[in-house]
């Protein structure tokens, strides 16, 4: 997986979570991620088709995305719900736009499904390519979340 197609999922996640939650996402160091497990207690997940292949999930522990969301909607929420399942969803399909829209500027076309969006302790889920994914770890005031991609150039 080559940075200059991970770099704008990146880049999207701490736009939208800055822009949305008015919190600064710091990137920790990736890793290969091995099996199925999910890092967190809610999930959304992405297709992605066109000159890119694969997928894109955003998983959260709870305490990380109750902040986000508390920011986000002006309420405070503690623990996971429709709501909070509903945000993650939006949260993926934001990053995955700004994702795509960067992914242009290098001259790649590259469409989005729905995201789907898991929830509860212990969940897993496989990516579209299977096999290893790259996991990239964000760290915020109110807890972690980690961008797990898989994604492949056509």
């Amino acid at each position: 997986m080559d940075v200059r197609y991970i770099n704008p999922f990146l880049e999207g996640v701490v736009e939208v979570i800055a822009t949305m939650a008015f919190i600064k996402p710091v990137a920790g160091k990736p890793y290969v991620k091995k099996g199925d497990d999910a890092k967190g207690d809610v999930t959304g997940i992405i297709g992605l088709t066109g000159d890119i292949k694969g997928s894109l999930a955003l998983s959260f522990g709870e305490s990380s995305i109750c902040s986000i969301v508390s920011s986000m909607l002006g309420e405070t929420y503690t623990t996971l719900n429709k709501e909070i399942e509903d945000a993650v969803g939006e949260i993926t399909n934001m990053v995955s736009g700004v994702a795509r829209r960067k992914l242009e500027t290098q001259g790649l076309i590259v469409h989005a499904s729905i995201p789907t969006v898991i929830c509860g302790r212990g969940h897993s889920f496989s990516h579209v390519l299977g096999g290893a994914s790259l996991i990239i770890p964000f760290i915020t005031e109110s807890g972690d979340f980690v961008v797990d991609v898989c994604i492949e150039l056509v």
